[in-house]
C-alpha cells in the first residue's frame, strides 16, 4: 500500500469535522443549522487558493436531490397516510393489548417489531413508519416519548444487519467482492453471501439492544416531556388538574345484567354519585358523549370520570364491576383522539340564557362539559377543596363564560367553525380521519413494497410511487404531505452530504485509515479485525456508510489476504459495523427521531456510547464463532 501524504487540503476536512463535532456537542446552534453553516462554509473555503476540489459549488446543494433524503420525504408522507386511515392507531391498540403501560414490556414489543421489519426494507423507512405508532403510545401510556423513540430507532438500525438487503452496505457487498475477486488467486477466491448468512450477527445485535435498553434503559434514557399551555390540547388528566383543581381520571365500568339501575337514565347515576359519565358501549356500538336522558340496558359497558374513591365507592354500592383499566374506550380516550379543549360562549351567542340541558348539548355537540369557568369561580359536578359539586347541566350559560369541555378533535373542528363559540383552544389535530381510504393506503404501500423488494428501480423512485399514489387517491391532500416532512430533518441530513463526500473525495478517509492500519501492523488477525471494524464506526458517523464500505472493504481484503485471514469475514466486519452509528445524529434514523423526542446530541453520546462497544463486541463474537 503506498504511503498517503497529508495535504493542506485534508488539514482543512479535518479541521471542519473538528468544528462540526463541536457543533454538534455544544449545541451553541441549532443542530439542523450546524449542519447548513458547515455546508456553507465548505462551498466558501473551495474558493480559496489550492481548496479548489474541496467541494464542487455547482453540485453543493445536490444533497436535497439525493437518494437518501428524497427516500426520507417519501416514507414520512406513506407514514403520514398509512396515520391517516387510523391504520397505526389499531397498530398502536394492539402493542399496547400485550404491553399494558409498563416500559418494560412495551419497549421489547416495538423494538422487537421494527427490527424485523427494517431486516427486509431501509431502516429509516421502519422507523419512519413506526413513528406515529410509538407517538401514540407514548400519550397513551403517559410514558415520555424521549423514552421509547431511542430504542425504536437503534433497533431499526440494527435490524438492518439481519439480511443481506436491510442496509445499503450490505446490499453493495456481494458487489464488492466480485470485483476483488478479480484480482485475487483461485485459492483466495471469496463466495457472495446468501440473503441470510448474516442473520446470526444480526439477531444477536437486536437481541442485545432490546436487553439494553430493559436492563440499562432507566438510567441511559432521558426523560423529555414537553409540556403544553392553556390554548393545547391536553390530556384530559393533566388539564384538569393543573388548572381546574379536579383530580379526575376516566374509568371504565361494567353494568352486570339484572342491576338495579336498570331502567334509569344516566343522568340519574350521575346526579347521584356525582361522576360523569361521558361514554357508554351496548352490543358492540360506542357512543363518545352519550345523552344523559338515555335509559340504561344491561349488560353495557360505561366510560366514567370521576375521583377514584368516588368511582369505587359508587361500583360498590351500585354492584358496578370496576375495571382495572380502559378495554373498550381506549381508543376513544386517547389522546390521540379525543382531550380537554376551552370554549367561551361570546357575547351575542344563542346560548346565553340557555343551560345544557335545554340545547341537548352531548347530542348537539358531541362533547361532554365538564366544567364551566366563570370569573374567579369554577363549577363542575365534581367537588373540588374549594367549591362543592354543581349540576352545571343546569346552569344558565353567561357571556363569557368558559366551558370546560371533553371532546373528540374532530368535533372540536367543527365548533371552531360554530359562532355560539370562540375555541380558545387552537393546538390539537385539526384533521378528520379517512378510514375508507384505509384499502389504498395499503395497496401504494405493498406497491412500495413490492418495487424495493423485487426490482431495481432506486429507492426514492420506489417510495415515491407510494407516496403520488396515496394524494392521487385522496388518502392525502398535498397539503398533508407537506406537514408530514419534517423538514429539520431533511437539511440536517442533506446539509452534511456535501462534507461527507469531501472527506471522502480528498484523501482524508484514506490517510485516517491508512494511519490507523499502520498502527495495527503486525497484530494478530483478531485485533486487525477489531481495528477495521472501529475505523468502519468512526467512518460511518462521519461519511455516509455506502461510502465507507466501498472505500474500506477493498483494504479490508487485502490486509486480510497479507496477515492470512478470511478476507470474506474482514469484508463482512466492514459492512456490517457501517450500521454501527448510535454515538451522534449523523445517521438517517437518529436524525428522524431527534427532533419529536428533543433529544440532545449528549443524549446519544450517553445512551449510543454504550451501544457502540456492545455492538463491537457482539457482532465480532458472533461473526468469529460463524466463520
Amino acid at each position: 500500500m503506498d504511503p498517503i501524504s497529508l495535504t493542506f487540503e485534508m488539514a482543512v476536512v479535518l479541521g471542519l469535522l473538528g468544528f462540526t463535532i463541536l457543533l454538534f456537542v455544544s449545541e451553541v446552534v441549532r443542530i439542523d443549522f450546524a449542519a447548513i453553516l458547515i455546508m456553507v462554509l465548505l462551498g466558501l473555503l473551495s474558493q480559496l487558493p489550492g481548496l479548489g476540489s474541496l467541494a464542487d459549488v455547482s453540485q453543493l446543494f445536490n444533497g436535497l436531490a439525493s437518494n437518501a433524503v428524497v427516500s426520507i420525504i417519501a416514507v414520512m408522507i406513506i407514514g403520514a397516510g398509512l396515520d391517516k386511515t387510523g391504520l397505526m392507531s389499531k397498530v398502536a391498540a394492539l402493542i399496547l393489548k400485550y404491553g399494558g403501560n409498563s416500559e418494560g414490556r412495551v419497549v421489547p414489543i416495538i423494538s422487537g417489531a421494527v427490527g424485523v421489519i427494517s431486516s427486509f426494507m431501509q431502516n429509516v423507512g421502519a422507523a419512519a413508519l413506526f413513528l406515529p405508532v410509538v407517538s401514540r403510545i407514548s400519550v397513551r401510556t403517559e410514558i415520555p416519548l424521549s423514552r421509547l423513540l431511542m430504542p425504536m430507532g437503534f433497533c431499526a438500525i440494527l435490524g438492518g444487519t439481519i439480511t443481506m438487503v436491510g442496509s445499503s452496505p450490505l446490499i453493495l457487498l456481494n458487489d464488492l467482492i466480485m470485483t476483488a475477486n478479480q484480482s485475487l488467486p483461485g485459492s483466495q477466491q471469496m463466495d457472495t453471501f446468501g440473503l441470510f448468512s448474516v442473520a446470526p450477527v444480526g439477531i444477536a445485535l437486536v437481541a442485545t439492544g432490546i436487553l439494553y435498553f430493559v436492563i440499562f434503559g432507566r438510567w441511559v434514557l432521558p426523560a423529555t416531556k414537553k409540556g403544553g399551555d392553556a390554548t393545547s390540547g391536553r390530556s384530559m388528566k393533566e388539564y384538569l388538574k393543573e388548572l381546574y383543581g379536579l383530580k379526575t381520571d376516566i374509568f371504565e365500568i361494567t353494568i352486570p345484567k339484572g342491576n338495579a339501575v336498570v331502567g334509569e337514565t344516566f343522568d340519574d347515576v350521575i346526579q347521584r354519585y356525582h361522576v360523569y359519565i361521558i361514554g357508554s358501549a351496548y352490543h358492540g356500538k360506542t357512543w363518545f358523549a352519550p345523552v344523559i336522558q338515555t335509559e340504561i340496558t344491561a349488560p353495557c359497558r360505561l366510560a366514567v370520570l370521576g375521583r377514584k374513591k368516588e368511582v369505587q365507592h359508587m361500583a360498590q354500592d351500585a354492584g358496578f364491576i370496576l375495571h382495572e383499566k380502559l378495554d373498550v374506550f381506549a381508543e376513544d380516550y386517547a389522546p390521540t383522539r379525543s382531550g380537554v379543549a376551552e370554549v367561551v360562549i361570546p357575547p351575542g351567542s344563542s346560548l346565553i340564557g340557555k343551560c345544557a340541558h335545554d340545547v341537548v348539548f352531548r347530542k348537539t355537540y358531541g362533547a361532554s362539559m365538564l366544567a364551566i369557568h366563570r370569573g374567579e369561580e369554577t363549577l363542575s359536578l365534581v367537588a373540588t377543596e374549594d367549591h362543592e359539586p354543581t349540576q352545571i347541566g343546569e346552569v344558565p350559560f353567561r357571556a363569557g363564560d368558559t366551558l370546560v369541555i371533553l371532546s373528540t378533535w374532530e368535533a372540536l373542528t367543527r365548533l371552531s367553525r360554530d359562532r355560539d363559540f370562540v375555541v380558545v383552544t387552537t393546538d390539537f389535530p385539526q384533521e378528520e380521519l379517512r378510514p375508507t381510504k384505509v384499502s389504498w393506503a395499503l395497496l401504494f404501500f405493498a406497491i412500495s413494497l413490492f418495487l424495493i423488494l423485487f426490482t431495481d428501480l432506486r429507492l426514492s423512485l420506489c417510495l415515491l410511487t407510494g407516496a403520488v399514489g396515496m394524494i392521487l387517491t385522496g388518502v392525502l391532500d398535498i397539503d398533508d404531505a407537506y406537514e408530514a416532512v419534517s423538514w429539520s430533518t431533511v437539511f440536517l441530513l442533506a446539509s452534511l452530504i456535501p462534507l461527507g463526500q469531501a472527506v471522502q473525495s480528498s484523501g482524508t478517509a484514506a490517510w485516517i485509515a491508512q494511519q490507523v492500519l499502520l498502527l495495527l501492523d503486525g497484530w494478530p488477525i483478531w485485533s486487525l479485525q477489531a481495528g477495521l471494524a472501529i475505523i468502519a464506526t468512526v467512518f460511518t458517523l462521519i461519511m455516509s456508510n455506502v461510502g465507507a464500505t466501498v472505500l474500506l472493504v477493498p483494504l479490508a481484503v487485502s490486509i486480510a489476504v497479507a496477515a492470512g485471514g478470511d478476507p470474506a469475514i474482514f469484508a463482512l466486519t466492514v459492512a456490517i459495523s457501517t450500521s454501527n452509528s448510535f454515538l451522534i445524529p449523523t445517521h438517517q434514523v437518529n436524525a428522524l427521531i431527534m427532533g419529536p423526542a428533543g433529544y440532545k446530541v449528549t443524549d446519544f453520546i450517553k445512551s449510543g456510547g454504550i451501544m457502540t462497544i456492545l455492538f463491537l463486541v457482539v457482532s465480532l463474537s458472533v461473526l468469529n464463532l460463524i466463520s
